[in-house]
């Protein structure tokens, strides 16, 4: 059927010894990203100087551009690094003597990363890459930069592999690593068939992690569960007063766990703010810094990947809103000429949303209802979930402070995200090319139909699960449908959450 690619990150336990070489690696691979991000804009700049040259002297610019020397490439580079990088064991002194001491795929790794880099700022300046405008690589700056390398190996001969029962990993030129979370579901992913094709180590705060890229043959179509397909749709509304509210009336409480941190972060901060650049007192204290950030973003993928998987795995489908998250986030602050209202009070609630994370929220149910044969479907964003009443379909204006839905027509009440996961499960349900199509739907909200009538859409979506308007919500964080340990009861008191074993 096809090829699969996931991942399984664990938290590295490391020795002192071990420290020290993994640290190793990094900064060999920061430093070869740089000489190659370096050789790019050497060469870069000599392909422009050679362009205007022979424009100058009446070239047509397109034949001076392909006569022109090329940007050198991953292989150019390092072929050419090959020739000056010296060998401190035998005297020569070079660009690099002490390469040996660290694997070569952290080498490697980095000039296709640099290539990477390279691409996705080309490909933005001329329009092939959508999105928001990509800028020219940057340099790596040693204790600013994101520590981080990567290291394959020859698949029919893997020398990266769990070790030792299911508490450690080998990896060449490191030796057995232990971590702190159990290797099982990796092991058993490899029994299947599955080959690992490379190992990923980065620094997050005070640790080191270790993500075990593998590929997996999927030898048939994933189809949902009887399970799924009993409980049908479902439609989520993401906020910010709610995690997320569900069109079965269940609502998941926000943990907000940049507030819960907030005390910590704020004398960290100080403390920081405090002390002299350069100094040593100073690297100690912005290490402090980065720890507090690192446990709250540990805090928050734990909780959206637990919210995520429960999605993914109860239901057949799941509908969620297409969220401009960079408009909804934009700075009130405004201009000098033309200053903003309220930049403050903006600049909190850019922060809670940002902290709520609609768009990994989003991304995660991207791909774990591809793994686990439900389907996501993306509502358009204009669509008027929050004003719509869920029973008749008549419009009503609503403030942020307006929590409660009433509806002036059919005496319709319920809780306002409740009831917009409604809408959006049951405008997840008209499928294409049926008699309502999404304009069709827009004509109608803009014209609601008297009360006492009903409409199609009207009964779409009282077929859809009546009894959501008449059960109690549960304020509970989780998965959405199964029992077990509330995960606020971990969370919610500032205590760190584990990071799950596999994204998943």
């Amino acid at each position: 059927m096809g090829e699969q690619l996931r991942a399984y990150r664990y938290a590295l336990d490391l020795n002192d010894a071990q420290a020290s070489v993994v640290a190793q690696h990094a900064g060999a691979a920061r430093w070869a990203y740089n000489h190659a991000i370096a050789t790019k804009f050497k060469a870069l700049d000599e392909r422009q100087a050679a362009i205007r040259e022979a424009v100058d002297a009446g070239v047509d610019h397109a034949l001076a551009s392909k006569q022109a020397p090329k940007i050198p490439s991953k292989f150019d580079i390092q072929k050419a690094l090959n020739q000056v990088k010296g060998d401190d064991r035998s005297g020569w002194e070079g660009e690099c003597p002490w390469w040996h001491s660290v694997s070569t795929f952290a080498f490697q790794s980095a000039f296709a990363d640099a290539d990477r880099a390279w691409k996705n700022w080309l490909d933005s300046i001329t329009g092939n890459r959508k999105g928001r405008r990509v800028g020219r690589p940057r340099f790596k700056v040693k204790r600013r930069s994101h520590d981080s390398f990567r290291i394959h190996h020859d698949v029919k001969n893997p020398t990266i592999r769990p070790d030792a029962g299911y508490r450690r990993i080998r990896v060449p030129r490191l030796g057995s690593l232990r971590v702190h979370s159990s290797t099982k579901q990796l092991c058993r992913a490899l029994a299947r068939g599955a080959v690992i094709q490379s190992v990923t180590i980065s620094r997050g705060g005070h640790r080191w992690y270790a993500s075990i890229l593998i590929k997996q043959e999927i030898v048939s179509e994933v189809l949902p569960t009887r399970r799924q397909r009993l409980a049908g749709t479902v439609g989520v509304d993401v906020g910010v007063h709610t995690l997320a509210a569900l069109s079965t009336g269940e609502i998941i409480s926000n943990p907000r766990h940049a507030n819960m941190a907030r005390t910590r972060l704020t004398k960290a901060q100080r403390a920081l703010s405090r002390t002299k650049k350069g100094s040593n007192r100073r690297r100690r204290a912005a290490r402090l810094v980065g720890r507090r950030h690192h446990e709250v973003a540990e805090r928050r993928a734990s909780t959206l990947h637990c919210i995520t998987k429960g999605l993914a795995t109860g239901w057949a489908t799941v509908a969620v809103e297409d969220l401009n998250v960079a408009g909804m986030t934009a700075s009130a602050r405004g201009t000098i000429e033309n200053p903003g209202s309220n930049v403050r009070a903006k600049a909190g609630l850019n922060r809670a949303i940002l902290d709520v994370s609609p768009g990994e929220f989003r991304r995660q149910l991207e791909y774990k209802t591809a793994w686990y044969g439900s389907t996501l479907t993306v509502i358009d964003r204009f669509f008027p979930s929050s004003q719509t009443c869920s029973a008749c379909g008549a419009r009503a204006k609503l403030t942020r402070a307006d929590r409660i839905y009433r509806c002036a027509a059919c005496g319709f009440t319920a809780d306002r995200d409740v009831n917009a996961a409604i809408n959006i499960a049951a405008q997840a349900a008209v499928a294409p090319g049926r008699e309502e199509t999404l304009n069709a739907r827009r004509a109608v909200d803009d014209h609601p139909q008297p009360a006492g009538t009903r409409s199609l859409t009207a009964m779409k979506r009282e077929g859809h699960r009546a009894n959501a308007v008449v059960t109690p919500t549960r304020q509970r964080v989780g998965h959405p449908i199964r029992g077990g340990m509330r995960l606020d009861e971990r969370i919610g008191a500032g205590q760190e959450a584990s990071a799950p074993d596999a994204y998943g």
